[in-house]
């Protein structure tokens, strides 16, 4: 969970292929744009994808992360997933898993998935940034930054006297909505790696 400072003007915030605005109908094109964002990134790399879901099921706007985490396990993700609502990744335990995962995966390209914190008309973003990310900067707590891209979905306002305030009192169905869309992107993204490569084995001469 982290901070994300409003801009005044949104096209300096990010580029247009790397945030959505999740409605009460979202469009498909808008999915598939955020589908092949994450296609770009996720392809030109030849390491081993690596999905880290950051956030406690014990707080209604922290758990997005392993809301996702939960739902790609569903899915049967050929990605590795790290976080989920029965074993969460949170404050006390991501140094432990950060190196279970360098144990388990020699140099692993991790994509980051946390909770956000931002104005009031941000609520429903979800974007893409580059490099790592420092998990709990909206509750003060020091973490190591990790990732080397993340995406961040904005799931309420901050109240800056007591942000824990704002996470405990964030929309369930707002966390939910968000977790669903974003297991869609990354299940599809997914399962247009997996057909590629496919075919790529079929092309090849014996």
């Amino acid at each position: 969970m982290w901070l994300f400072p409003w801009k005044k003007k949104r096209k300096k915030m990010v580029d247009a292929a790397s945030y959505i605005s999740i409605k009460e109908t979202t469009e498909e094109a808008e999915i598939e744009k955020m589908v092949a964002k994450l296609e770009e990134i996720f392809y030109s790399s030849s390491r081993e994808i690596v999905i880290l879901c950051i956030g406690s099921d014990r707080s209604t706007g922290d758990s997005l992360g392993p809301l996702v985490g939960k739902i790609l396990k569903e899915k049967n993700s050929p990605y590795p997933v790290y976080g989920t609502l029965k074993e969460p990744v949170h404050a006390l335990n991501i140094k432990k898993v950060l190196k279970k995962i360098h144990q388990n995966h020699q140099d692993p390209f991790i994509f980051g998935i946390d909770a956000c914190l931002g104005d009031e008309r941000q609520i429903g973003y979800i974007l893409i940034r580059e490099g790592s990310f420092i998990p709990g900067n909206a509750v003060n707590r020091i973490l190591p930054s990790v990732g080397d891209y993340h995406l961040k979905a904005i799931v309420n306002s901050l109240d800056p006297l007591s942000p824990v305030h704002s996470l405990n009192s964030t929309r369930l169905y707002t966390v939910l909505k968000l977790a669903e869309i974003i297991a869609e992107i990354l299940s599809r993204v997914a399962a247009n790696d997996v057909t590629s490569k496919r075919k790529k084995e079929k092309t090849k001469v014996p």
